[in-house]
């Protein structure tokens, strides 16, 4: 590779090739053209822009010339300042709560109705204590019934308990921008319908919890 580094070489070519030229002519262009050329040849190999530690720089710019290889440079060849890597500390994953209270146990509501029986008010008291943490992301309350009844009257009536259900917890101290509803009606049953059992398994009110 021609650049400033080697141009001794270059005019010792140069030097040979011009002396060889003007030995065409005579003996006497021999020594000018040698000199001419070994002038010459030191001249554009010093003039070259080269890249000897290849770190993308050319040598007449590189103000630091033995960069070791593959190793990042600034606009004058000489390494960037190296920083430490900081380890990122992971970002613990939501934890999902489910929980669930149904007629099974105790009864939740009034008969056809989306009052909250006093049962299930003292149940929602020892479970909103468990959701005035800071850490609480939110609470999804979702109302479910049984298939007594039409399918769409059973739609509004769990969506009416669910509210009440968030309504009591507000009143508890759970903030109400960290609670939503839905209600699913009689579509989502954990039970068998046709028996007593599992119709009151199925009139409940379950509440999933991310933390």
């Amino acid at each position: 590779m021609l650049n400033q580094g080697n141009w001794p070489i270059c005019s010792l070519i140069g030097g040979l090739t011009g002396g060889g030229l003007g030995a065409i002519e005579s003996s006497a262009w021999a020594a000018g053209g040698a000199a001419i050329g070994a002038l010459t040849g030191g001249l554009v190999c010093y003039a070259q822009d080269g890249d000897a530690d290849a770190d993308g720089v050319f040598d007449r710019r590189d103000s630091c010339p033995d960069t070791p290889p593959n190793t990042p440079v600034n606009p004058n060849g000489c390494p960037l300042p190296q920083y430490p890597v900081v380890a990122q500390e992971p970002v613990p994953a939501a934890r999902d709560e489910v929980i669930v209270l149904s007629d099974l146990g105790n009864v939740l509501f009034a008969f056809d109705s989306a009052e909250l029986t006093a049962q299930a008010k003292g149940l929602l008291a020892d479970v909103s204590n468990r959701l005035t943490s800071a850490n609480l992301i939110g609470v999804k309350v979702a109302g479910h019934t049984d298939s007594v009844g039409s399918t769409a009257y059973n739609q509004g009536l769990s969506e009416r308990r669910a509210q009440s259900v968030v309504d009591f917890l507000v009143s508890q101290g759970v903030p109400a921008n960290k609670l939503t509803t839905v209600g699913y009606g009689e579509s989502q049953a954990v039970a068998d319908n046709a028996t007593d059992a599992g119709r009151a398994q199925n009139r409940r009110v379950e509440l999933h919890v991310d933390r």
